[in-house]
């Protein structure tokens, strides 16, 4: 028999409070069977005679609604069946903004998704200032749009120029932004919450909220047209049509507001069962289960050891991020050694200028900035280090160097310090070759700008210790990354999949593809930026050392074309030194012009031969192929686990899933055929990888579904 999840307590002034609190579960999540629940709830306080109203609070210690139950959705074998579950939703949610009496929700932690749709459907919101409280519908993110009301009470709460971005983006708020665009009707210090949803209670029912003269013009029809067609020609620019859900939340917000909220609220159900069965949704969802998944996983069997004080050897660019994401997102003691003094404040720099942008957006105060960039110290030496839990270098790409490392951190830190390697291709084995304790060696690797990218690997060599992997594990996840295990082989996962792919676009550059047009290919095939711009944003130098590698580990297939060598020669590193690939200066962003004299340097005259389609389907299936030997060769250790490699390391389209997934939805076979065809055309670097013709002549998938 299913638990109630809500509970009624009548106070003697005649206010209820409904607390939710799911049973045996760390986040209030909403499930179907949840609406007799509610009904039966209000039914109970509706026994009071001399009923004032409602307060709806949660009884978890950081969340209110995490949102729907997301595997309820996945469940769901039709349209109808999707469509279903959305329109029982929006019939709850009518029935709670039908009541006679004030319904106030107190909200505190995460208010997320179908969270804010209940949270909407009261007479009020009151939040909690604390900094766990976040407001968002964040459904597009999976593919989805809100079903239950959302797509049409937003905009009617806060106008339709304030609640587009929001759907469409899934953006999150704080609550201080939400009190500002009047999502919340107070935003109060965790302590009165409860007392004062009461006291709001008490005021009795709500009129209806007068939006200001400006959004009350742009719902006028001619404003309205201009920004929808603004809404779409922005959305069209970011998702170049691989994102379905975005052009169905603009169609539904518009039918709600031109023709009544009746039909809105059914084009939105009605769009909610369709996007459910997209491809695109499916892949969105899977990558959602899968990160949750991984959050569980320890890694290993060992005890992770806890991690108080950490040491970084390095304040360049990595060492700084390094530095930053474990004392401002891990809370730790950091000390930063260096052998130049401005080394050390570099790094310290770069945590200033992280946190300053966090004041900036009022997300901190000065005095929390300062609290938490005093965690943070330097040096020349090892002083400081000899109680270091963990010490992480990032210095230079040399062997010797980082055996080096080594040698000093164990001659001045504790028996039980680990020593993790920020190496992008250097195996660990070789760092902890001339180790006293290889127990305590593992790789760490993390992707610049390391407080952006959420993706770390994890590589530990064959003589780590499970409680070194464990405890590495832990700590990255404090860091606030996502943590992937992958064996210890050249260029690991991530850089390996990446060589092949940046290579055939530098290919298809050398055979006179303009470096924009390469670019465009895909950025439209759904990466965030090309491979061309991501090189000059990693540094063509660090590519340089990383292929010799790769090439003297698996072959030919992975030697660089000459394109490198000219390149480098030339002096040019990208974005570090302001010479790559692209002009840097006064050009910024998407408006960034290729350098056109790089074709003269390359002895080329660039012009249009082959279409985005054909240029981004030669990069992507050497990426595929790649991965699908990663896993043969079992450095990585399932598919699942190189799908997020893939889109959190790289950008791979988080709409196609993975590299294994995207495998998964081609099929093998014809991924197989396509390689066939583009080794016939370009040579032996297409040969299709073993693992991937047993795949096809099987006739199975990475994935059992």
């Amino acid at each position: 028999m299913e638990q109630n999840a809500f509970h009624l307590q009548m106070r003697l002034d005649h206010v209820g409070i409904i607390t939710l609190d799911v049973p045996g579960e760390k986040m209030n999540t909403l499930k179907a069977e949840f609406a007799a629940q509610i009904a039966a709830i209000i039914a109970e306080a509706r026994r009071d005679k001399q009923l004032a109203g409602l307060v709806l609070i949660s009884g978890k210690p950081d969340n209110f609604v995490a949102g729907a139950d997301i595997s309820m959705i996945d469940r769901c074998q039709t349209a109808q069946e999707a469509e279903a579950l959305a329109r029982q939703g929006q019939e709850v949610m009518a029935s709670l903004a039908a009541l006679p009496f004030p319904l106030v929700a107190a909200i505190h932690g995460a208010c997320l998704g179908g969270g804010l749709e209940l949270a909407l459907a009261c007479d009020a919101r009151i939040c909690s200032l604390d900094d766990k409280t976040r407001l968002g519908l964040p459904e597009v993110q999976l593919g989805l749009l809100p079903g239950s009301g959302g797509t049409q009470r937003l905009p009617h709460l806060i106008g339709i120029q304030q609640a587009l971005p929001l759907i469409l983006t899934g953006k999150t708020l704080r609550a201080k932004q939400a009190r500002k665009l009047g999502l919340v009707d107070d935003a109060v210090p965790q302590a009165i919450l409860l007392e004062t949803a009461i006291e709001r209670v008490k005021k009795g029912k709500n009129s209806a909220r007068v939006l200001p003269m400006r959004e009350r013009l742009l719902q006028g029809p001619i404003a309205r047209q201009v920004l929808f067609a603004l809404a779409k020609r922005q959305t069209d620019r970011k998702t170049h049509g691989n994102y379905p859900a975005a052009k169905r939340i603009i169609d539904v917000v518009r039918i709600g507001l031109e023709q009544g909220s009746r039909a809105g609220h059914d084009a939105e159900a009605q769009a909610f069962g369709e996007l459910a069965m997209t491809k695109e949704s499916a892949a969105l969802r899977s990558l959602f289960f899968a990160s949750t998944a991984m959050k569980k996983e320890q890694g290993g069997n060992g005890e992770a050891k806890i991690i108080q004080r950490v040491g970084i050897l390095g304040g360049g660019l990595m060492g700084g991020g390094i530095a930053s994401v474990s004392a401002i997102n891990a809370g730790l003691s950091v000390r930063i050694k260096d052998i130049h003094l401005n080394g050390v404040n570099h790094a310290l720099q770069t945590c200033w200028e992280l946190l300053s942008e966090k004041v900036k957006r009022r997300y901190i105060s000065e005095a929390q900035r300062q609290q938490q960039l005093a965690r943070i110290t330097g040096g020349i030496d090892y002083q400081g280090f000899t109680q270091r839990d963990m010490v992480i270098e990032a210095v230079f790409e040399e062997l010797a160097l980082k055996q080096q490392m080594v040698r000093e951190v164990e001659e001045h830190c504790q028996p039980h310090t680990i020593f993790a390697s920020n190496t992008s291709s250097l195996p660990i084995a070789d760092i902890a070759a001339k180790a006293q304790r290889p127990e305590n060696v593992i790789g760490l690797h993390y992707f610049s700008p390391v407080d952006k990218m959420p993706l770390v690997e994890v590589i530990p060599h064959g003589g780590t210790s499970e409680e070194t992997l464990v405890s590495t594990v832990a700590l990255a996840r404090k860091q606030g990354k996502t943590p992937v295990i992958v064996a210890d082989r050249p260029g690991f996962y991530v850089n390996r999949i990446l060589a092949p792919y940046i290579n055939e676009a530098m290919r298809c550059l050398l055979e006179g593809e303009p470096i924009d047009h390469i670019d465009r290919a895909l950025v439209k095939f759904g990466f965030p930026v090309g491979p061309i711009q991501l090189l000059d944003e990693v540094g063509i130098d660090v590519g340089s050392k990383i292929i010799p590698i790769l090439q003297q580990a698996y072959g030919d297939r992975f030697a660089a074309p000459d394109a490198f060598d000219a390149v480098l020669k030339d002096g040019r590193k990208g974005r570090k030194n302001g010479k790559g690939f692209y002009l840097y200066g006064s050009h910024r962003g998407q408006q960034r012009k290729a350098d056109p004299s790089l074709y003269a340097l390359l002895g080329i005259k660039p012009q249009v031969k082959q279409s985005a389609a054909q240029i981004a389907e030669r990069c992507v299936m050497m990426l595929l192929n790649e991965a699908v030997r990663c896993l043969d060769e079992e450095v990585i250790r399932q598919p699942r686990d190189g799908d997020i490699g893939a889109v959190f390391g790289i950008g791979f389209p988080p709409f196609l899933g993975g590299p294994f997934r995207y495998l998964d939805q081609l099929d093998a076979a014809e991924a197989l055929n396509t390689l066939s065809r583009l080794k016939q055309q370009y040579g032996d670097r297409f040969i299709p990888c073993d693992a991937l013709e047993n795949l096809a002549q099987q006739q199975k998938k990475f994935y059992i579904s």
